[in-house]
């Protein structure tokens, strides 16, 4: 493995679970982490003040990463290590341009250590309603599952890569047991979604989202009115009535970013 601390353990409750992460990988997140085999689980980083992206290229991740870079792409490339099928929506896929959603192309100082322990792989999902995607994208290339509408799966007909399969799973706005249902029937079990803040409110206000991944950047980013700049879910609102609650699981620390990992709950707060 690469130059990297271990990350520090605040409080850990998976001491004593599971065996999803090979020594290695184990030793440098300073201990266990084990996922159900059908978990749905989320991947933030959010400044102090809540906003987890940017209206710019490549989303928040750069500017909110600052010094803990190295142990931020390591979480990432490890929740990737773990996923089946990683999640994303098509507006993730413009912003990101380039970019492959795999465990050692996040955390490249590991890559050959990913491939060496037989993972890091996961499909790449892309949720697009209205099949607006570039065929030419290098994640697109890669192959990738495509869930869309009726008339989503019409645009893109004879348009993209052979690697890739398009899915019509609606007409409308995709539902998240649709898209889960799509995912779970190409045989790709646990998955973890990098789809930005509408895809993830959309997955838990339909309580499908079982864990929350979240590194806690130590700067306040700020907002100005209409910049785009928006919190970890997006387009719906669940409190006064219905909030989702969250059981803190794990608290690490590389520097002053923190890497918590919540369950989610509809039980209130603990």
């Amino acid at each position: 493995m690469g130059a990297l601390e271990s990350l520090r353990v605040l409080l850990d409750d998976d001491t004593d679970a599971g065996h999803d992460l090979p020594e290695p990988l184990a030793a440098l997140y300073g201990g266990a982490l084990a996922l159900p085999a059908d978990a749905v689980y989320a991947n933030f980083i959010a400044s102090l003040d809540g906003v987890a992206a940017l209206a710019a290229p490549r989303g928040a991740g750069p500017a909110l990463r600052g010094g803990a870079a190295d142990a931020d792409r390591f979480v990432m490339g490890l929740l990737r290590f773990l996923a089946d099928a990683v999640l994303i929506g098509a507006g993730t896929l413009r912003a990101d341009r380039g970019h492959l959603w795999s465990a050692g192309y996040i955390d490249r100082e590991r890559a050959v250590d990913y491939r060496a322990l037989g993972g890091g792989e996961p499909r790449l999902v892309v949720v697009t309603a209205s099949g607006d995607l570039d065929p030419a994208e290098r994640a697109l290339q890669d192959g990738a599952l495509v869930l869309t509408t009726e008339s989503g799966a019409g645009r893109l007909r004879g348009r993209l890569p052979a690697t890739c399969a398009v899915r019509a799973v609606g007409t409308g706005q995709l539902p998240a047991h649709a898209i889960l249902g799509a995912i779970r029937a190409e045989g790709h079990r646990r998955v973890l979604t990098e789809g930005g803040p509408t895809l993830a409110g959309r997955l838990a206000a339909e309580g499908a989202l079982d864990e929350l991944f979240l590194t806690m950047s130590p700067v306040l980013a700020g907002r100005r009115s209409g910049d785009g700049r928006t919190g970890l879910v997006e387009g719906v609102q669940f409190l006064p009535a219905d909030g989702r609650w969250a059981r803190l699981r794990s608290a690490r620390v590389s520097g002053s970013h923190l890497f918590l990992r919540y369950a989610l709950t509809r039980s209130g707060p603990e």
